[in-house]
């Protein structure tokens, strides 16, 4: 029997494996702010009812730049356990008031088809100061540098106005970096 437990341990010893430390793996290239404000925001923008910081931000998008200028969202309530037939809490601009009264229909009706759903049922007004929503950044004027020959005959064909003016753009910059290349 001495032999047996001999063999056993001679050729069963085993060096115990190296165990690496736990490194978190990293999260690759940096994000812009805007995609991470609806995270960072969440938990305070939930606190005031809103269950899509969207809704804040989109505003303008949701009800159109004319209401959005005199009414803006406070909050969003729902019945305890739902998440549909809430009611929308909105700050108005005393003295458009009463325009805003009339347009409540159409507003909840926006708001649902933003949410998808019904989500809102009924609108509830509070007069107060609304901050009036960004203006847009005005646009750069088109430049002034000739576009390629080459580039500009193929360019003509595209219909999207918006799209051809951004392919123009390219086209001057690429011209100037061959010029000063040669």
């Amino acid at each position: 029997m001495e032999r047996d437990s001999n063999k056993k341990t001679k050729g069963t010893a085993r060096k115990p494996a190296k165990v690496k430390p736990y490194e978190r793996p990293r999260g690759g290239p940096a994000k812009p702010i805007a995609e991470l404000m609806p995270q960072i925001g969440r938990t305070a923008f939930r606190r005031f009812g809103f269950v899509q910081s969207s809704v804040v931000t989109r505003w303008p998008e949701i009800v159109g730049e004319t209401h959005a200028r005199v009414c803006a969202p406070e909050s969003i309530r729902f019945p305890p356990g739902e998440k549909a037939d809430g009611i929308l809490q909105l700050v108005v601009m005393p003295a458009h008031a009463p325009l805003i009264q009339h347009v409540i229909p159409e507003i909840i009706e926006r708001v649902n088809r933003f949410f998808g759903y019904q989500a809102v049922s009924r609108v509830k007004m509070r007069q107060g100061a609304v901050k009036a929503p960004p203006a847009e950044k005005p646009k750069a004027p088109p430049s002034l540098k000739p576009i390629p020959m080459e580039l500009g005959e193929s360019l003509r064909d595209i219909g999207d106005p918006e799209l051809r003016s951004v392919l123009e753009s390219l086209a001057r910059s690429l011209g100037g970096q061959n010029d000063e290349k040669e």
